[in-house]
């Protein structure tokens, strides 16, 4: 069985662990950018640079605590369908999801009148950026949990990610204590 570092028992399918990203992973992110051949371009001038990418157009991001984080990543894998890419920056998880999620996934927590000492994730869309840790594994406060690895990867919709939110936060084995005031 293969685990993610620091998720108890998490099986994940073959190709999610990987903390690498491929060469046509690094093309996918490239795309997001305005000018994916000269991203690229710096990537293999430092491939252990973290980047800034503009989101909104390949990708959204969720960006939430790495205790839930990990613990919704745990979910999507053992009950769920599974996760797009996942890195760690600076104690937060980030999940890549499909465009179009940074705005339905709060749409989503108020219809569920989402009340609760756990925050609402923050979510990254268009006009928004975010930093990507570096395409290599490295030590340092940036990493890939799940590292793209494909040219299209599947990145979850705002259903899967409000369904994992929401059982992540109610588990009663988190300790929420660092919860925003």
């Amino acid at each position: 069985m293969t685990t993610l570092t620091g998720c108890p028992a998490l099986d994940v399918r073959p190709s999610a662990p990987a903390t690498d990203v491929t060469p046509s992973g690094a093309a996918w992110l490239a795309s997001a950018s305005a000018h994916p051949r000269t991203t690229l371009a710096l990537w293999q001038a430092r491939p252990a640079a973290a980047a800034a990418l503009p989101c909104g157009t390949a990708f959204d991001v969720v960006n939430v605590p790495l205790v839930l984080g990990r613990r919704m990543l745990d979910l999507l894998w053992s009950e769920g369908p599974g996760s797009g890419p996942a890195a760690v920056h600076r104690g937060r998880l980030l999940l890549f999801a499909a465009p179009g999620v940074a705005h339905r996934l709060p749409a989503l927590l108020a219809w569920e009148e989402w009340a609760s000492p756990v925050a609402a994730p923050l979510c990254h869309g268009a006009g928004d950026a975010v930093t990507v840790p570096p395409l290599a594994a490295g030590p340092g406060p940036s990493r890939w949990l799940v590292a793209p690895d494909s040219r299209t990867p599947w990145l979850p919709g705002p259903e899967a990610l409000l369904w994992a939110f929401v059982r992540a936060a109610r588990s009663a084995d988190i300790d929420f204590s660092f919860r925003r005031s």
